[in-house]
């Protein structure tokens, strides 16, 4: 099996990092004692803490805990992981930070969230670290530099992410119908489906309502182009011009032909397991998601579910046909400005993005691995499905087909403005026009501040 793991682009699946709590403990070292003798004392270790949303299912905590935070807590003489359950971490961790607390160790849910932190002054440079670890040279080439702001180093990607088409194999194979190639191709099979009086996709945001971004941009990606859309982040192009309008149009005309879980009313009411048991069952024919999908999709399909489906994926369909795969950092890691032994931190950074670290994460827990140098064993495992698409993005990156992910590059006004003002769009109050006007005027705004994420050039 080839898979392209060396190459300027690696994409994985992705899967939120889940944890237990631990509880603070001391190494014992030996000191001198009377005659010469080694007596032990007690030398309380460096806490560092992080923090987490408290797991939905005990298995994949225990799964970590066991393959990072106790291993590391074992071997380390100085220092101690304590992982504590938040709900709602990323607010809280936010919310903390900004007021001068928070846990040492900051997990984002990307880096234009980063950029917010770091101008805020509530992040500390790791460039230091890098040298002193060598950092540079455990991630792939491109990784390092998603985590720069104005220069410098405050955050090392993790859960490196794309999106793709799913379908529900067994459905498809029943009606005759083909995974879609091109763009026109999708439109017309999903009017085919929903003739047939079922629902094309499986999509709701009523748990995560930034899922639609997922949408604008595939859509922008895949209609205009990746490189329209490079142009447009580099400052090169607007944000109006006519593909982006087109784009966003055909994204309007899938929501109101109720495409989209049958209807507005479900879109924005159905929670995960309800669009993902919608797929698994049949009722609805795809889904367009992320490889953060791939760790749970097999549970809703076959014996697991109790339906006798199977599913399939493809790449999301372009304008040109073209595979092209956009790339996502679902997650980073950072050093709060206030941690109390920010050199510790960096110790149980190194050990948790090392290669070995990460590829025990990905095989025996399914946990997303960072963009570093994994061998080609570590993906042995792993199911075929998934590891075709590695080897399928590795491809599409080397022949300059990626996308960017809207949570990843766009600046953090213009990203919230995407998916909140969409809805406006889907409610008749505003035409793909003007949404994209707004976005532009937003954008120019924040490049013109210098607060753009790096863009890998293409």
């Amino acid at each position: 099996m080839t898979v392209y793991l060396h190459k300027s682009l690696l994409f994985v699946l992705v899967l939120g990092l889940l944890l237990a709590g631990c509880v603070p403990g001391a190494a014992p070292v030996a000191a001198p004692a009377a005659g010469g003798e080694a007596a032990p004392v007690t030398v309380e270790k460096q806490k560092v803490t992080f923090w987490f949303n408290p797991p939905s299912g005990g298995e994949t905590a225990s799964c970590f805990v066991e393959t990072v935070v106790e291993p590391f807590n074992e071997k380390s003489e100085s220092i101690f992981i304590e992982a504590v359950a938040q709900p709602n971490a990323w607010d809280a961790t936010r919310t903390a930070i900004a007021g001068g607390a928070g846990p040492d160790v900051v997990v984002t849910p990307g880096p234009s969230f980063v950029f917010e932190l770091a101008q805020a002054g509530q992040l500390l440079a790791l460039d230091d670290f890098a040298d002193q670890f060598g950092w540079s040279d455990v991630f792939v080439p491109w990784a390092l530099n998603l985590g720069e702001v104005n220069g410098k180093l405050y955050s090392l990607p993790h859960e490196l992410e794309t999106l793709v088409l799913y379908y529900n194999k067994t459905l498809f194979e029943a009606n005759g119908w083909s995974p879609p190639k091109t763009v026109d191709d999708l439109m017309s099979l999903s009017a085919t489906i929903a003739a047939a009086d079922i629902i094309p996709f499986a999509h709701a945001n009523a748990e995560w309502r930034p899922a639609n971004e997922w949408y604008v941009g595939e859509m922008l990606n895949h209609v205009a182009g990746p490189q329209k859309v490079y142009e447009a982040l580099t400052g090169q192009r607007e944000w109006t011009d006519p593909d982006f309008v087109t784009a966003i149009e055909l994204l309007n005309e899938m929501q109101q032909q109720g495409w989209f879980m049958g209807g507005l009313d479900r879109y924005y009411t159905g929670t995960f397991d309800e669009k993902y048991a919608a797929l698994g069952n049949g009722e609805a024919a795809m889904n367009i998601e992320g490889t953060w999908f791939l760790d749970g999709i097999g549970t809703f399909f076959g014996e697991a579910a109790g339906n006798a489906n199977d599913w399939d994926w493809a790449p999301m369909p372009s304008s040109s046909g073209d595979a092209i795969y956009d790339i996502g950092s679902g997650s980073t890691w950072s050093i709060n400005k206030t941690a109390a032994n920010p050199e510790a931190v960096a110790e149980f950074l190194t050990f948790f993005f090392a290669p070995e670290t990460q590829a025990q994460l990905l095989v025996g827990c399914g946990t997303a691995p960072a963009p570093v140098r994994l061998s080609e064993e570590a993906l042995d495992e792993i199911d075929p499905r998934a590891a075709a698409i590695y080897a399928d993005m590795g491809r599409a990156s080397d022949a300059n087909n990626y996308g960017y992910t809207t949570w990843t590059f766009w600046p953090p006004k213009s990203d919230v403005y995407i998916y909140e003002e969409i809805e406006k769009v889907w409610a008749g109050d505003m035409t793909a026009l003007q949404y994209l006007q707004g976005l532009q005027d937003l954008f120019a705004e924040e490049l013109a501040a210098g607060d753009i994420p790096p863009i890998p050039e293409r």
